[in-house]
């Protein structure tokens, strides 16, 4: 046996060798037994897992990658100079996926605005809540309406989906000499391909889903002032010499920027700002420049610091699906290197922009990128990057390819005639680019451990093996993005227009982990109509949560009309022991009512009884929610709109609509397993705190000054007492006439005591987000509360400073 198989092993060499002799170039493509990187070699010390730096870095450079990540993940408050008009609240908001530098899901797309005037000419939309055409969500300028205005000249309405920074800064050393050489405006060739470059204050651009962009500096000061109102100074020639770049790459850098003009009409939204000479200002109140240069600095570099992504080792499947990659005509805009002073760039594009053809257009003209023209998007790492194309319509790979069209339809036409498993090797291909073991369904890392009992984010007892699983399935459902796809989706809403405010409940629930709050960006708007005798009723056509991503219309904005003239924000809440507020009986809530003040302190709690079936509230802003089951049924059709199957006695929410996916979308093993991971989440833990004394004597002051007559320390319940800081019952704690929202027998000043449990790491505070701090939340109490207020504000600053201290605990 042992002679049979080294004579069947010694036909098989003379087999390879007599090919490969025959086919000397086919060694390294044909025969994949040696790993490689599947189109030659490569630049050294540039790849790795994402979201790491380039293996080539000193220890200075890694200090200040770190210091530059610190930066893309900061959240910025009111007081730092988030404002007054934003879509987020930091950068990593849009460049979280799957880890910080990356894309993001459908949620954080964001819209840009423009019209063609007149005479013919393209122009981004100018105004209040809009700059440089980018529509921004949300306003927190008192003077200003909530939700910013979108002018009567806008006619066209575009998305866009958030692009990932991966090897960004390989891509600023590449010359232009480089990126021309592949460009075929007139199809000189005949091969259907006619890439062309745009420019971008005389040099060739690359950043950006239209090229129009040369600096990587330009493309983020562009977004920090577009996105979140944060206002920067360009980086002075010396900082920029000491960015992370080659000596042509660096002189670029300030060439480019001693060539930017103060206005240019060509220049779109992600760099507009960058190009003005000074500084940028807004009217937010806070001191410009809002960010420092060296976080500037930090952050650009951290964005030329991060690496390329590292591809897998090619299999006889992989290379099979490479080499159908160039055979029907994909590397003719997917170039697989480009020529870099480091070495060759494994980015798969030519960096050129290329006609998409009309499905794809979205009207918006950059530079000299018209409407249809959009850059060849770099394909490393795009296992880990959906949804796809420029405004992640596409839920699979397979389905970017398909949407292809002008210059790219005969390679798809030719990738949709494969036969089946040459398709899915082509995909596979495309999947090995990296990344593919750092993706999840949502945003968990693959095989994320459940954190400990009483943790945040851990159940709130020990699990039995079986509930553990249970318990992890859960969350699972809570963190996947669903789309507009059969199996994963039904994202769309009632109306089949694909409204909705997160495409996940990890979306909105995000702080400190999946489960908690989220941030101002995630709020959501409520609307409806208010008389002029301050009566409210809620809108007739549109839901009254407004589902401000709408995928599959242009027109974003849902705008005052005869029955909306009102609109108010609302803050995402914890969900943090949700299954110990559940058990607390209705009669403990209720032996805390005192609707008529008969005691004379001032409040006048309720219950929140449910007008339409005698149900008790406990859970949302208003307590309009009366269970954990309904609260899912009603979060996943009026937040991400997906419809769940019918359950005995459970109203909340839709079993079905017209989006054309198959209801229920979520399946009801799914809808009870995520039941379940809200049911067994934990109350948050008390933090540490080092002045025991301190802590113990604003707790004494808590309850002196009178908060605890509505944030009651702990109710009893069947599971023991539950420490949440709240009666749980509706209170009216705005100045009275405010304008505001009214939902079931809540008033439009009234709300729900918040509890206080997880405090310190749910910021920011009150119903509409309005608060940075603790403080600012108890100076924003009026109503039954304006007693208590005043008694805060007049305590002596030790006082005051050992009641903050205490709630920090919390």
């Amino acid at each position: 046996m042992k002679r049979r198989f080294l004579k069947f092993r010694f036909q098989l060499l003379s087999v390879f060798l007599l090919t490969a002799a025959i086919l000397p170039g086919c060694m390294g493509s044909c025969f994949p037994f040696f790993p490689g990187e599947g189109d030659g070699p490569i630049a050294p010390g540039v790849t790795g897992k994402l979201g790491d730096p380039m293996p080539s870095l000193t220890p200075e450079q890694l200090e200040t990658f770190a210091r530059g990540k610190e930066v893309l993940n900061k959240r910025f408050n009111l007081s730092d100079g988030l404002g007054p008009a934003f879509n987020v609240t930091s950068c990593g908001a849009c460049h979280e996926k799957p880890v910080a530098g990356g894309s993001a899901a459908l949620y954080r797309n964001f819209f840009i605005g423009a019209q063609i005037k007149p005479d013919g000419t393209f122009a981004f939309s100018e105004s209040q809540g809009m700059a440089g055409g980018v529509l921004r969500v949300f306003n927190h300028n008192p003077s200003l309406p909530a939700r910013p205005p979108v002018p009567d000249t806008t006619t066209i309405f575009a998305q866009r989906n958030a692009i990932p920074m991966f090897g960004v800064g390989l891509m600023a050393e590449i010359t232009d000499e480089e990126i021309l050489s592949r460009a075929d405006p007139d199809d000189a060739n005949g091969d259907g391909i006619s890439g062309r470059p745009n420019h971008d204050r005389g040099f060739v651009g690359r950043f950006g889903l239209k090229c129009q962009t040369v600096s990587i500096e330009a493309f983020i000061r562009g977004p920090l002032f577009n996105h979140l109102g944060v206002t920067t100074n360009p980086l002075s020639n010396e900082r920029r010499a000491q960015l992370p770049v080659d000596s042509s790459g660096r002189q670029k850098l300030i060439d480019a920027h001693r060539a930017a003009p103060t206005s240019d009409p060509k220049f779109g939204p992600h760099d507009q700002a960058a190009a003005a000479d000074g500084p940028n200002s807004d009217m937010d109140g806070v001191p410009d420049p809002e960010m420092t240069e060296q976080e500037l600095f930090d952050l650009v570099s951290f964005s030329m610091m991060l690496a390329a992504p590292e591809f897998e080792p090619l299999t006889f499947q992989t290379n099979h699906g490479r080499e159908l990659f160039h055979a029907i005509g994909c590397a003719l805009c997917h170039v697989p290197r480009l020529e870099g002073p480091r070495g060759p760039v494994p980015i798969f594009s030519d960096l050129l922009i290329h006609d998409m053809g009309p499905e794809l257009a979205d009207g918006i003209v950059m530079k000299e990128a018209s409407g249809s023209e959009f850059r060849t998007q770099p394909l490393w790492g795009i296992s880990a990057e959906g949804p796809f194309l420029h405004d992640g319509r596409a839920a699979t790979i397979n389905d970017a390819i398909l949407h292809h069209g002008g210059e790219a339809k005969p390679a798809r036409d030719a990738f949709d005639a494969l036969p089946q498993q040459d398709k899915t090797d082509i995909l596979e291909f495309l999947l090995s680019l990296g990344g593919r073991s750092q993706t999840s369904p949502g945003l968990l890392p693959p095989d994320e451990p459940i954190p400990d009992v009483a943790q945040y984010g851990g159940p709130f007892r020990a699990l039995t093996a079986e509930e553990l699983e249970r318990y992890r399935r859960g969350r699972a459902v809570f963190d996947r993005d669903f789309s507009f796809v059969e199996g994963a989706g039904g994202l769309a809403g009632p109306d089949s227009v694909g409204r909705f405010n997160g495409d996940s409940c990890r979306a909105c629930h995000v702080d400190p982990v999946i489960g908690g709050a989220g941030p101002r960006d995630v709020n959501v708007m409520r609307h409806g109509k208010l008389d002029m005798g301050g009566n409210f009723s809620p809108p007739s056509s549109t839901p009254n949560t407004i589902l401000h991503k709408e995928i599959r219309l242009g027109h974003p904005i849902i705008e005052a009309t005869s029955d909306i003239n009102c609109f108010e924000m609302r803050q995402t809440p914890h969900n943090f022991g949700l299954g110990l507020i559940d058990a607390i009986t209705e009669d403990t809530i209720r032996s805390h009512e005192d609707p008529t003040d008969t005691n004379s302190d001032g409040i006048s709690g309720r219950a929140h009884i449910l007008p339409n079936d005698g149900r008790l509230g406990r859970f949302g802003w208003k307590a309009d929610v009366p269970s954990i089951v309904e609260f899912v049924r009603d979060a996943m059709m009026a937040e991400i709109g997906v419809t769940i199957g019918a359950q005995p006695n459970l109203t909340f929410g839709r079993t079905d609509d017209t989006d054309g996916v198959p209801d229920p979308e979520l399946p009801l093993q799914d809808a009870e397993d995520l039941a379940f991971f809200m049911t067994m989440m934990a109350g948050p833990p008390r933090q540490p705190f080092a002045n025991p004394a301190q802590v113990a004597a604003g707790e004494a002051v808590f309850a002196s000054v009178g908060c605890t007559k509505c944030h009651i320390p702990s109710l009893p319940s069947a599971l023991g007492d539950v420490p949440l800081f709240s009666d749980l019952l509706l209170h009216d704690i705005l100045p009275g006439g405010t304008p505001g929202i009214v939902s079931g027998n809540a008033t439009q000043t009234e709300f729900r005591t918040a509890p206080l449990w997880g405090l310190s790491q749910t910021a920011p505070y009150f119903h509409n987000g309005a608060a940075d701090s603790i403080d600012q939340a108890i100076r924003l109490h009026n109503g039954e509360a304006a007693a208590i207020r005043q008694a805060y504000d007049a305590l002596p600053a030790e006082d005051k400073a050992a009641l903050l201290a205490f709630l920090d605990t919390l």
